[in-house]
């Protein structure tokens, strides 16, 4: 639930610029962020394999795998990570990707920033989510039910890794990894592009010239939707992964 004081908005604290480390939706967010809606195309959702339905019925990390437990019910916690993963679901089934890369970024969009300290430009939260993930794969694995399932947890770290690096800032050793695990780090990065609906400037939101990913446009309605459903549910009750859950079962996700 929203611990913002309903006359400090999320909307009129970024006008003032003057967002608090840790920011939480309120009602008059959410009203200002529907009376923006794009003019998108409609989207065709491909129908999500079982496995991924499973996988995102699971998506909701325990509050103790965060680095700083405000994040969880946060603009960056558990509801964002779930859409994230949701939407790395959509993507990767549309490129007809194998369950393991789907199971792959679906697991690296659910923690991709599971080590965020605040809500502000954390520098290097990817990184170190990505060092967290390589030392608890195990744990992960088991969260997942994929103990028995082959998921590589390399590529998935470095997709969490370079999730927050600018395609135009990779170093050498950034390219290097991307090629290691090129089709995860993109579809990652598109997803989380995609959530920035959540955020409370215009300018802030999803903008297809920072990601490599050609059905990004096609997925814009899906996402917008599914701010705005599951940040409601959220305000009118709702626990974080509940709403979530409910507005992917509305468009048939889950």
């Amino acid at each position: 639930m929203s611990t913002t004081p309903a006359t400090a908005s999320l909307v009129a604290l970024a006008a003032r610029r003057q967002l608090p480390d840790h920011q939480y939706m309120d009602r008059a967010t959410v009203q200002w962020i529907s009376a923006n809606r794009p003019a998108h195309g409609q989207a065709w959702l491909p129908p999500l394999r079982a496995a991924s339905k499973r996988l995102l019925g699971r998506s909701a990390l325990p509050i103790g795998w965060l680095a700083e437990p405000k994040i969880h019910d946060s603009i960056h916690g558990v509801r964002h990570s779930m859409r994230t993963a949701a939407l790395a679901a959509l993507l990767s089934e549309m490129h007809g990707q194998d369950d393991t890369d789907t199971v792959t970024a679906i697991l690296a969009a659910a923690v991709h920033d599971c080590r965020r300290l605040h809500d502000k430009d954390d520098q290097g939260h990817g990184a170190r989510a990505a060092i967290w993930l390589a030392a608890n794969g195990g744990p992960v694995r088991d969260h997942f039910g994929l103990a028995a399932t082959p998921c590589p947890i390399t590529r998935a770290a470095i997709a969490v890794r370079l999730h927050d690096v600018p395609y135009g800032d990779f170093d050498a050793d950034d390219q290097r990894d991307h090629a290691r695990a090129e089709r995860i780090c993109d579809l990652v990065k598109a997803a989380d592009a995609l959530d920035r609906y959540r955020l409370p400037k215009l300018r802030w939101w999803p903008d297809a010239r920072h990601v490599r990913e050609p059905a990004f446009d096609q997925l814009r309605e899906v996402a917008f939707d599914l701010v705005v459903t599951s940040e409601s549910a959220c305000l009118a009750g709702a626990g974080s992964a509940e709403a979530v859950l409910y507005a992917l079962a509305e468009k048939g996700m889950v």
